[in-house]
């Protein structure tokens, strides 16, 4: 399981949302049906608040954003690995609380 875990996290590099979509369907675990559930939808949000910031960009508005948000979605999975390494919990911020 701990194995799986890093592999949803990771996979915001490798095929984003199509990884944790199958683990959420093959899963028989709740806590890893959710973990992978709430990486699809960071997964979804992220790339929508990216685009729309590349979008806003050439309005200079959305350059700040486009760092942020893509420091986040870089940030956010490398600490979920790094929770999965040590056998601790993790949920995605905001999005635990809605899913």
């Amino acid at each position: 399981m701990k194995v799986v875990k890093i592999l949803i996290h990771a996979s915001t590099w490798f095929l984003p949302i199509l990884l944790p979509l199958v683990v959420w369907l093959l899963a028989e675990e709740d806590k890893l049906k959710r973990l992978s559930l709430q990486a699809v939808v960071f997964h979804i949000v992220m790339t929508i608040l990216i685009t729309v910031s590349a979008f806003l960009s050439f309005i200079l508005i959305g350059i700040p954003f486009l760092i942020v948000f893509g420091v986040i979605a870089f940030i956010i999975p490398v600490i979920g690995i790094v929770r999965a390494l040590q056998d601790r919990e993790f949920e995605y911020p905001i999005i635990r609380s809605f899913i």
